[in-house]
Parts: structure tokens; sequence; C-alpha cells
């Protein structure tokens, strides 16, 4: 019982472990994390900034709140640093 409850964990362990190696992750020459968050609050007027990551197309993508409470998702351009998409969720 004992080895197949750790072989299980082990498995699961190996799996979730290949998923996060798997993640999208900023190119070079991309402006950091906290740039992108600045961009979206000064450019696109966003109070909050409730997640953002890295897509393989060359973007920050995010999800955020604006002053009139509504949630919106957003692109920042992970180059030149410009938003080039944001609208309601």
């Amino acid at each position: 019982m004992l080895k197949k409850t750790l072989t299980a964990m082990l498995a699961t362990a190996t799996l979730l472990g290949a998923g996060a190696a798997l993640a999208d992750k900023p190119g070079a020459g991309w402006i950091t994390i906290e740039k992108a968050i600045e961009t979206a609050k000064t450019k696109a007027g966003y109070i909050e900034v409730y997640s953002i990551e890295a897509d393989n197309d060359g973007y920050w993508e995010g999800k955020g709140r604006k002053a009139d409470g509504s949630v919106y998702e957003f692109r920042v351009d992970g180059a030149s640093g410009n938003v080039t998409r944001d609208q309601k969720d």
C-alpha cells in the first residue's frame, strides 16, 4: 500500500514539474513584468492588476480592474511596451 502511494505521489510531482517547465517565459529583450504592470496602470488606466504572465506570442497578458470596477483583460507588447489589447473580461 505504501509503495503504491509513494509511486502515485512521485508520478503526480513529475507531471506537475513538467507543466511548470513548459510554461511560457519572457523573451530576450522584453520589458520587465514590473514595467508591463506599470504600463497597464499608467497607459490603460488599471488601478489593480490581478494576474500577468508571459505569452509565447510576444506579449504580457493580464487581468485587472479599472476605476469603474469592471475586470478587463490586457496585453502589453513584450518588446515595445505598448498596450495592444484592452477589453472587458
